[in-house]
Protein backbone atom coordinates (compact mmCIF):
# COMPACT_ATOMS: atom_id res chain seq x y z
CA UNK A 1 0.00 0.00 0.00
CA UNK A 2 1.34 3.43 -0.91
CA UNK A 3 0.85 6.56 1.13
CA UNK A 4 0.14 10.01 -0.20
CA UNK A 5 2.67 12.66 0.85
CA UNK A 6 1.22 15.25 3.23
CA UNK A 7 1.99 18.11 0.83
CA UNK A 8 0.09 16.42 -2.02
CA UNK A 9 -2.80 15.54 0.29
CA UNK A 10 -3.11 19.17 1.47
CA UNK A 11 -2.98 20.43 -2.11
CA UNK A 12 -5.73 18.04 -3.21
CA UNK A 13 -7.82 19.22 -0.23
CA UNK A 14 -7.45 22.84 -1.35
CA UNK A 15 -8.37 21.91 -4.91
CA UNK A 16 -11.45 20.02 -3.70
CA UNK A 17 -12.49 23.00 -1.55
CA UNK A 18 -12.09 25.43 -4.45
CA UNK A 19 -14.07 23.10 -6.73
CA UNK A 20 -16.87 23.06 -4.14
CA UNK A 21 -16.82 26.86 -3.83
CA UNK A 22 -16.99 27.17 -7.64
CA UNK A 23 -19.91 24.73 -7.78
CA UNK A 24 -21.87 26.59 -5.10
CA UNK A 25 -21.10 29.98 -6.67
CA UNK A 26 -22.46 28.81 -10.02
CA UNK A 27 -25.54 27.46 -8.22
CA UNK A 28 -26.10 30.86 -6.54
CA UNK A 29 -25.95 32.56 -9.94
CA UNK A 30 -28.05 29.90 -11.65
CA UNK A 31 -25.77 29.86 -14.69
CA UNK A 32 -24.44 26.38 -15.39
CA UNK A 33 -24.61 23.89 -18.21
CA UNK A 34 -26.17 20.55 -17.40
CA UNK A 35 -23.01 18.63 -18.32
CA UNK A 36 -20.85 20.85 -16.11
CA UNK A 37 -23.35 20.50 -13.28
CA UNK A 38 -23.26 16.70 -13.46
CA UNK A 39 -19.45 16.68 -13.63
CA UNK A 40 -19.14 18.93 -10.58
CA UNK A 41 -21.51 16.89 -8.47
CA UNK A 42 -19.64 13.69 -9.27
CA UNK A 43 -16.45 15.22 -7.86
CA UNK A 44 -17.64 17.01 -4.71
CA UNK A 45 -18.95 15.66 -1.43
CA UNK A 46 -22.52 16.61 -0.45
CA UNK A 47 -21.54 17.72 3.05
CA UNK A 48 -18.99 20.13 1.59
CA UNK A 49 -21.65 21.61 -0.70
CA UNK A 50 -24.00 22.07 2.26
CA UNK A 51 -21.35 23.77 4.41
CA UNK A 52 -20.12 26.06 1.61
CA UNK A 53 -23.73 26.87 0.66
CA UNK A 54 -24.61 27.87 4.21
CA UNK A 55 -21.45 29.98 4.52
CA UNK A 56 -22.15 31.61 1.15
CA UNK A 57 -25.74 32.42 2.12
CA UNK A 58 -24.54 33.85 5.43
CA UNK A 59 -21.96 36.01 3.64
CA UNK A 60 -24.64 37.24 1.22
CA UNK A 61 -27.06 38.16 4.02
CA UNK A 62 -24.36 39.89 6.07
CA UNK A 63 -23.22 41.84 3.02
CA UNK A 64 -26.76 42.98 2.28
CA UNK A 65 -27.29 43.99 5.91
CA UNK A 66 -24.02 45.96 5.83
CA UNK A 67 -25.08 47.76 2.63
CA UNK A 68 -28.50 48.62 4.08
CA UNK A 69 -26.87 49.88 7.29
CA UNK A 70 -24.51 52.10 5.28
CA UNK A 71 -27.28 53.49 3.10
CA UNK A 72 -29.74 54.16 5.93
CA UNK A 73 -27.09 55.35 8.34
CA UNK A 74 -25.76 58.00 5.94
Amino acid sequence: MTTVPAKHSALSGVVAFLRTVRTVAWAFLGLRRSSGHQEDFQQVKPIHVIVVGILGALALVLTLLWIVDRVLGA
